[in-house]
């Protein structure tokens, strides 16, 4: 059996089991106080009758009693009632019984064993009271009526119960149907997914929003556009990839068949050098694109510990002084505030370092490279400004792309992926990183950190 079938059956015989259990202890506490209620109001009847006849056989005796009963009966001011007085010998004074009532069985009222042998029958139910002379006053009445009500009632409660019961098993059905028809929609798409193998399909929206399942069903929509991204992502990455590993496999292969071809032992010891600088130009490049996967995936482990940002960025400036200098490029740590962040020190070095680097290597002879520190409200923020070549408006977007490299930069030797490792490893710390350049006016990239809060009197 299909989910479809095991799941939307097991939630209709739930809600249906829910509501014809309700609708039915509903149907019998109704009839309980309704009965209830009918009874207790034909009995507070039969004893104001009892107490008002009582009053009036004080008063002026019998007579009083008759004239009393007699002018109810002419009037019809009050219900139907069985009045009998009874005297001291058991004789029957007085006597008033409806057409139809004699062979009734009479139920003396506060007599629970009668009243559980008598229910569902009609009976006459009886009031006694003994008067100041021994005299018995007996007021009933006869609970006929209320039968007839409660058969009544059975007969339309059973009816509209009946329809309720239908009317609510089909909404049960069809709101069962509704309810999961996303979730049977997403199997679908699971299905045509794992069948095709394309995942451009989408779980369709209904509109509604604002439940579990459309949750469920935009999330995994969501999940999908994410996938797709990060496929064209790799396709675009194996793609550069593969350009940038042509050229030094197509190298390797060269110095080595010239190495081959020369006998000369000593360019074969050169060959073999020249083979090993590019395998270690290719190592570090596959190295890098795992760094940056797994720092824009979130599998990174960053061990993030309190640093000083100002120590950091001093680290990184001195290990690129000889470069600057070979160059002839001033860098300078400016002055700032000395901010601590809670960071992977070891990523965060990277990401200064292939900062300078890059800034270093786009800057021309006698030009300046100069590093900055500061803190606003919780953030802490470095600056790196240089006075080279600067970056084209048309290349500035792409510039965290792998392997991307402007025209002007492929004289530079470099593996395209400096500024990608630095976005993902900045952005992995919570934070950002942005360029702002023009051609010939140098670059200025700002990364942006959570600062550590201040602790007053430190």
């Amino acid at each position: 059996m299909t989910l479809q079938r095991t799941l939307g059956l097991r939630l209709s015989v739930w809600y249906g089991t829910i509501f014809v259990t309700s609708t039915l202890v509903l149907v019998v506490l109704t009839y309980a106080l309704l009965a209830d209620s009918l009874a207790q109001r034909d009995h507070d009847i039969i004893r104001a009758t009892v107490r008002e006849y009582a009053s009036r056989y004080e008063l002026g005796g019998l007579l009083a009693v008759q004239r009393a009963v007699e002018l109810e009966e002419r009037t019809g001011n009050r219900e139907r009632l069985f009045v009998r007085v009874i005297g001291p010998g058991a004789d029957a004074l007085f006597a008033r019984m409806p057409q139809g009532w004699s062979g009734y069985a009479q139920q003396e009222l506060g007599d629970p064993s009668g009243r559980s042998l008598l229910e569902g029958r009609a009976v006459l139910e009886v009031a006694s009271v003994q008067l100041f002379d021994g005299t018995i006053l007996q007021v009933g009445k006869s609970n006929e009526i209320r039968l007839a009500l409660l058969r009544k009632f059975q007969w339309i409660v059973g009816l509209v119960s009946v329809a309720a019961l239908a009317i609510g098993l089909t909404g049960g059905l069809v709101l069962t149907r509704s309810t999961v028809k996303p979730i049977y929609d997403l199997i679908a798409v699971v299905r045509g997914i794992i069948r095709t193998g394309r995942t451009d399909t989408r779980v369709p929206a209904r509109g509604e929003g604002g439940d579990a399942v459309d949750e469920l069903s935009g999330l995994f929509n969501t999940m999908l556009d994410r996938i797709n991204g990060l496929i064209a992502a790799m396709g675009q990455s194996l793609d550069s990839v593969a350009h940038d590993l042509r050229t030094p496999l197509a190298r390797l292969r060269g110095i080595a068949e010239r190495a081959l071809q020369s006998g000369d032992p000593s360019a074969a010891r050169e060959a073999l050098e020249t083979c090993l600088e590019e395998s270690e130009r290719i190592l570090s490049m596959l190295n890098t694109l795992m760094d940056i996967s797994e720092a824009e995936t979130g599998v990174v482990q960053l061990k993030r510990e309190p640093a000083s940002l100002r120590d950091l960025l001093a680290e990184a400036v001195e290990l690129y002084a000889d470069v600057a200098e070979d160059k002839g490029v001033t860098v300078t740590l400016a002055s700032g505030d000395d901010i601590t962040i809670a960071a992977a020190a070891d990523r965060m070095r990277q990401v200064f370092a292939n900062l300078l680097d890059n800034a270093i290597k786009y800057t021309p002879r006698g030009g300046q490279v100069t590093v900055h520190a500061r803190r606003e409200d919780h953030t802490a923020v470095v600056t790196v400004t240089d006075t080279g070549v600067g970056i084209a408006a048309e290349h500035l977007p792409r510039i965290w792309d792998r392997l991307y490299r402007a025209d002007p930069s492929r004289s530079e030797r470099g593996l395209g992926l400096g500024l990608s490792l630095v976005k993902a490893y900045v952005e992995a710390h919570g934070g950002t990183v942005v360029a702002s350049s023009a051609p010939g006016s140098g670059s200025t990239f700002t990364v942006r950190l959570p600062a550590a809060p201040v602790v007053p009197g430190l």
